[in-house]
């Protein structure tokens, strides 16, 4: 599989948090955090910020979803990720 131009393949990562209280919230679509957490699975063929198996935040309105090799990845775009971590 070869990402073409600046698009970026992506696995997102669910992150749970923890409240005063000890009890384990998702991060998910319903949660007011602007940005979402990925590992970068396969990056464009024009990509060179980013490369294999780096996590980084993206825009949680970004790219689209799609099924490939029996796992839901997302697609976005170079310009949508705001952190590498």
């Amino acid at each position: 599989m070869k990402a073409v131009g600046k698009y970026i393949v992506i696995t997102e990562i669910i992150e749970q948090h923890k409240t005063e209280s000890g009890i384990l919230l998702t991060s998910d679509d319903s949660n007011q955090l602007r940005y979402k957490k990925g590992i970068i699975v396969v990056p464009g063929t024009d990509v060179s910020v980013v490369k294999k198996d780096d996590v980084v935040f993206y825009d949680k309105n970004a790219g689209h979803k799609m099924m490939l090799n029996e796992e839901m990845v997302t697609i976005i775009s170079e310009r949508d990720i705001v952190i590498v971590l």
